[in-house]
């Protein structure tokens, strides 16, 4: 449901000692040579901007090119993702919103991170950050004119607050133009961001920049 501050969350304790043993043993195998920090860094940026997020373009393309797929998705997002294949921990109890003319969605994790790993990978580091958190529910409007993001004074912005037990995935609008177009195609212009709520699906001019 879209944010009301009384949601379960994992544990910010829990998530904050198993970050500091990841950085600690991170550090430590740098420092014995054992790993490149460089090699960690480009295999974190795969997983937050190619393998997550494509996955995630998939299901959205479906939805935009399949009416029937679209009503699954919306009914249980949990499992139209699994008929792609896509499912496992941290991608239970999938929620899908859709945007249209007069609603934008934006998710947000108040109090942890939160977030569909099976469908959009790992979550950026803005995700996770306090200013974003808190923002994202005082001011969506102007967390979405930092992204670059103007939306009419009409539209009405949803705020969905992700937990432990429920992760949201954003439908965006499908662009103008793109009748007829095969789901790979379309897939071309879903963005992790768009999928957050963040941002836009890309103009039918951007497919395969």
């Amino acid at each position: 449901m879209p944010h009301d501050g009384h949601h379960a969350h994992e544990a910010g304790t829990e998530l904050s000692e198993m970050d500091a043993r990841v950085r600690a043993l991170e550090s430590l195998l740098v420092e014995k040579g054992y790993v490149d920090p460089a090699a960690i860094e480009a295999i974190v940026q795969t997983y937050e901007t190619k393998v997550g997020p494509r996955n995630g373009a998939r299901v959205v393309a479906r939805a935009w090119a399949d009416p029937a797929y679209r009503a699954r998705l919306l009914a249980d997002a949990t499992a139209a993702a699994a008929e792609l294949g896509y499912s496992g921990r941290q991608g239970e109890h999938l929620v899908a919103v859709e945007n249209g003319p007069g609603v934008h969605n934006l998710v947000v994790c108040t109090l942890c991170s939160c977030y569909p790993w099976s469908v959009l990978g790992l979550p950026p580091a803005w995700y996770k950050s306090a200013a974003y958190r808190a923002k994202a529910v005082i001011d969506p409007r102007g967390v979405l004119a930092d992204f670059g993001v103007s939306l009419p004074a009409g539209v009405e912005i949803r705020v969905w607050d992700s937990t432990a037990e429920i992760r949201y995935l954003v439908v965006p609008e499908r662009p103008a133009g793109t009748e007829g177009w095969e789901e790979e195609r379309l897939a071309g212009l879903v963005t992790r961001d768009s999928m957050i709520g963040t941002g836009l699906a890309l103009p039918r001019e951007e497919a395969g920049r």
